[in-house]
């Protein structure tokens, strides 16, 4: 587990916040945190690890200690890869909240090799999800709708509910035909897409800089905003690695001549966004 830059003042932050109806806090990465105005609060893909240096270089502050956190009635993840599901992130942040931890099989599955239920003694759920599934937790409605991710083996988004305002968390998936269902059957408010730029990322196995694409691009992430038919977008993900960061403001100049997004909202991270706008 590395230690927080920022010690607990956001989760504090968070805590004392009572939203008028649904507000999410960006976390950087790709994770947030949800909470609504009846304080059910929700994690989605909290990583507050480091990397691998040198293969992957953390860009961005650790927001916060797991084991400072107070209140979660859940963490989602939306598929297996180390910066959305990583046991000295999360275990601790269950340990720590006895929140049940919902998540597509390839995910448990990491889960379960880790052994974080012995690791980190917890005593939440943990609940398989798959597309086309419901969950009710607390005052939110999730639905669990599927992505193109062509690096991941099972991922998933979220469409998150709340007193009439729609997010949607579409994990690092790309455009395809999976997000034009999402957007033909939901009014979406605020929506949470990957971005990044191609850079030379040393191989895995190799340790050689290869060229490495693992998020949409400037016109694929607007093409996907697109198909959801987004009202407003939050650009994730660019923030974080060394050599595959990116710039969201040249998005404005993307999304000129398409009908979607309608707005374009810029989060660093530890900003709070209204759903509701």
């Amino acid at each position: 587990m590395s230690q927080s830059d920022w010690g607990d003042w956001l989760l504090r932050e968070i805590e004392s916040t009572t939203p008028e109806d649904l507000t999410v806090w960006y976390l950087g990465c790709n994770g947030f945190v949800v909470k609504a105005s009846d304080d059910t609060t929700v994690f989605i893909d909290p990583y507050l690890g480091t990397g691998d240096p040198p293969r992957t270089v953390r860009m961005i502050p650790v927001p916060f200690d797991p084991t400072a956190v107070r209140a979660a009635d859940a963490v989602l993840a939306t598929h297996e890869h180390t910066d959305h599901v990583h046991g000295p992130s999360q275990g601790p942040l269950l340990s720590a909240t006895g929140a049940n931890f919902y998540a597509p099989g390839d995910s448990l599955a990491v889960v379960e090799n880790e052994s974080w239920q012995e690791k980190y003694q917890l005593e939440g759920d943990f609940v398989e999800v798959n597309e086309g599934d419901t969950i009710e937790i607390g005052g939110l409605t999730v639905h669990v709708e599927p992505a193109n991710d062509p690096d991941a083996t099972h991922p998933v988004s979220y469409v998150i509910e709340y007193d009439g305002w729609t997010f949607f968390h579409g994990g690092d998936a790309r455009p395809g035909t999976a997000f034009e269902k999402v957007g033909a059957a939901y009014d979406i408010d605020l929506g949470a897409l990957a971005f990044g730029s191609v850079g030379m990322i040393p191989d895995k196995e190799t340790g050689e800089p290869t060229r490495t694409k693992w998020y949409s691009d400037e016109n694929e992430i607007i093409n996907a905003a697109n198909q959801l038919h987004l009202n407003r977008l939050i650009p994730t993900h660019w923030d974080m690695w060394r050599g595959l960061t990116a710039d969201p403001t040249t998005l404005e100049y993307h999304n000129s001549t398409v009908p979607y997004p309608h707005n374009l909202e810029i989060a660093v991270i530890g900003d709070s966004i209204r759903v509701s706008g």
